[in-house]
């Protein structure tokens, strides 16, 4: 009775003491921590997602790539016939590339958003260059819709006819047009995305030379609009810039994933008993 007097006594005078606990050991001292996320864990995540936006925006290019030269399209400056009968049997295949410029429009529009904020919580440093890089992201993708709208006309206008009249022919030189213009607008968004990348160290320098290089090459393509239009090898000068555009999308998504995947709080087990 003694002892057990002495027990609660010392109960009382150490509430806070674990009932139950003999060895003063706490009851859930075997199990397993919560993670924590604080800020550079979100940080983590922005990057993490912003580099899928990336990989996703490439990879979706690079799908319309493979469809349109898998079914041969023809080139803007092949005679109107083949043009006309080219549309008339590869509906589905000119349906899914069009279609595919509404999932391109938002993977550019996010990625060029996701790319500022992240330049604007690493400092700011870059953060014009991101700024006119989203801006140019904004003009290039009201571009491609133009584009798209144009090719659209020129698929349903094949469907429809007999034979290509003016109004086909003057859809499809609007569509080439748009289309050439694309590069100057391509150029200009690169320019921003590559410097604001790497001006804030989410890039290294090889990228920043990557997009200089293919800036230039957009650029000088797109003060060719009218001969590119019209069936000019010069459209292989901007298709060069669009492809080193894919090379900096690829590499710039595969960098901020690993690095927002180091980034990542990783749960901490302890075996019970320790």
């Amino acid at each position: 009775m003694i002892h057990r007097q002495d027990h609660l006594e010392s109960a009382r005078r150490d509430p806070a003491r674990p009932r139950g606990s003999g060895h003063g050991v706490s009851p859930t001292s075997g199990a397993t921590p919560p993670t924590t996320w604080g800020p550079a864990s979100a940080h983590a995540w922005r990057e993490r997602v912003v580099g899928a936006t990336a990989l996703a925006l490439a990879t979706s290019f690079l799908v319309q790539n493979v469809v349109v030269a898998w079914v041969a399209a023809p080139a803007f400056g092949d005679p109107i016939a083949t043009v006309f009968a080219f549309h008339a049997q590869h509906r589905a295949a000119v349906a899914v590339v069009v279609g595919l410029e509404s999932l391109n429009l938002l993977l550019l529009l996010g990625f060029a958003a996701g790319l500022h904020g992240l330049v604007r919580r690493r400092g700011g440093r870059g953060q014009e260059w991101s700024r006119f890089g989203l801006a140019a992201a904004a003009t290039l993708g009201a571009v491609y819709v133009l584009y798209a709208v144009l090719w659209t006309g020129v698929l349903l206008a094949a469907g429809e006819l007999a034979e290509p009249g003016p109004a086909f022919v003057l859809t499809w030189q609007m569509h080439a047009a748009a289309y050439a213009l694309t590069f100057p607008a391509l150029g200009a968004t690169f320019l921003g995305a590559g410097l604001a990348a790497n001006s804030s160290l989410l890039t290294p320098p090889w990228q920043r030379l990557i997009a200089l290089v293919g800036t230039a090459l957009s650029v000088a393509a797109g003060a060719f609009v009218v001969p590119i239009a019209d069936g000019s090898p010069l459209l292989f000068v901007g298709l060069v810039g669009f492809a080193l555009w894919l090379v900096w999308l690829l590499a710039t998504g595969v960098r901020l994933v690993r690095a927002a995947s180091d980034g990542l709080p990783k749960s901490s087990t302890t075996p019970r008993g320790a």
